[in-house]
This record gives C-alpha cells, structure tokens and sequence, in this order.
C-alpha cells in the first residue's frame, strides 16, 4: 500500500509538473493550441483541450491512408490500380505531381499514396481520394471508433491559386462543417489513431507496420521531429496560413511517444520554418518526450 501511494504522488507530480511545463510554453501564443500525448510502453497521458475539434489541414492524411490500405485489403481497389494525371487534376501547394508530371502520366495507386505522405502531394492525395472517396475515409474511422475525424472534400490548393471545391463527403455537405477546410479531428483521436497503427490494429498487423514505414519517410521535420535528434518518428504535419499542425510517433529511448499538436488561429502568415506554430509544436514536443519518457 505505501508503494502505491508512492506512486500515486509521484504520479500525480510528474503530471503537474508537465502542465505547467506546456502552460510556460503557451502562454503569450496568439491563437488556439489542443494537445494529446501517450508514451505507449507506459501509458502515461498529457491533455490540453484534447477534445476540441481542429481543422486538420494536411494530417487529414493519415486517416485518408489508413483508408487505403483498407480499401485494398476489402478489395475495393488494388495498390496497382493506375490513376491517368491530368492537367486538371493538378492544384496548387505541397508535391510535386502538380509541377514536375506532365498531363497524361499515369501512376499506380501505391506510389499516390506515398507521395501523399512523404512529399504531403496535394494533387497525389485529391487522386486518392477519387479512387476511394471522402466518404469511405470517414466510414473507416467509425468502424475505428473516431466520430470526430471527418474528411470534408478534397485539396483545393493553396495561395491565389484555387480550385472549385469537388469530392465532399456527407460531412462536408454540412455546412456547420464548412470552417474545417479538408477535415476536422480532435488531438485525442489522432493519437487514437496513431497507435492502433502503431500497435497492429489497423487493418492488419502487417498494413499498419507498412503505414508506419511510409509515416517514417515523411519529410516534413519542423515540428514534432525538430529536436528530437536521433530519435526516429513517424509522422504527418499539417498547415494553413494561419494553422499548424503535427501528429506521430516518437521512438524515444524511453518508449513510443504519440502526441497530436494542433496551433490554429495564428495572426501573422508566415511558411517559414520558423514560423511561430512550428516553434511552439517543437518545444511542447520536447517537453511531452522529457515528461512522458521517463
């Protein structure tokens, strides 16, 4: 009984001292920050506004992947399946499908879904979602248990350079849903997410170890990857102009951190790494690593 009070305390300390810790590094932050984070060895939990929806802007993609390789292991569509590019089917922002491929190239279903993750390719994941749509994404996370996490349509692009909204799911025919852009989450279901990936429960053991490899490769290190050294992570980042996001795993020396950071409503418009979301995501996921690893 003294070992478990003890426990209980220093439990309940390290707990404090992790909010005030995240609490020092919001505060001054012009805009909305959610948080969740587990060490998956231990099961060690950290919180803030975890259940708050979020535009998801890019980590919408994680959802989009699980679905599939779903969809492939239902039957519903084969990794060889062949998307014929056109001009039209290009937008604007992250990739490299809408500027470096030329009208008429066609690619297999496989190699849309990594660019989709690995470069984030806007145009890659709009094919995507052609080929399995919005709405299936979204019946893949009932079935997972995540109510919250709705693909709305697909990529517009970005800048001046727009295209017509197209591919809306149900979800994002509501026009409550309108504000979320591509696809809303909360940080708790997105570290829900991560680690059935991570703990075999999506789709299949040998699926979700393959989401994991694609995850790793992702290039986008700003955020949650930004200090974590040697450490390897598999993650998906996620912006808007005045939004930054990060969701994924750390494989910490001292257990697998999944953490989901969400900073919207950020003032300035800034795409330089710098940019004050992506500072804040790095040092809160330093802080989780430090408090949750131990």
């Amino acid at each position: 009984m003294r070992w478990l009070l003890l426990l209980s305390i220093m439990t309940t300390s390290r707990a404090e001292s992790v909010d005030e810790k995240i609490h020092a590094a919001i505060a001054g932050f012009p805009g909305d920050v959610g948080i969740c984070a587990q060490n998956l060895d231990t099961g060690a939990t950290y919180a803030l506004r975890a259940d708050q929806r979020f535009r998801t802007a890019s980590t919408i993609k994680l959802a989009i992947l699980a679905a599939a390789f779903a969809a492939v292991n239902e039957g519903k569509v084969k990794w060889t399946d062949l998307s014929t590019l056109r001009d039209a089917d290009k937008v604007s922002g992250s990739g490299v499908l809408g500027t470096e491929f030329s009208d008429g190239d066609k690619l297999p279903l496989a190699d849309l879904v990594h660019l989709m993750i690995v470069l984030s390719d806007n145009t890659a994941t709009n094919l995507v979602l052609d080929r399995i749509t919005a709405d299936y994404v979204n019946d893949q996370m009932d079935k997972l248990g995540l109510k919250q996490t709705r693909s709305m349509r697909k990529v517009r692009g970005d800048g001046a350079d727009l295209k017509a909204p197209s591919g809306y799911s149900k979800a994002g025919r509501d026009p409550e849903n309108e504000k979320y852009g591509i696809g809303s989450t909360t940080p708790r279901e997105m570290v829900a997410l991560l680690e059935k990936i991570e703990k075999g429960e999506v789709v299949s053991p040998d699926a979700s170890h393959e989401m994991i490899k694609i995850l790793k490769r992702q290039q986008d290190h700003n955020g949650i990857a930004r200090r974590t050294g040697d450490a390897p992570v598999a993650n998906k980042a996620g912006a808007l102009d005045h939004l930054r996001a990060d969701v994924g795993i750390v494989y910490s020396k001292h257990g697998r951190i999944a953490m989901a950071i969400y900073c919207d409503s950020i003032p300035q418009v800034d795409w330089s790494s710098d940019n004050p979301g992506l500072l804040l995501i790095a040092r809160i996921a330093d802080e989780l690593l430090s408090s949750l690893g131990r």
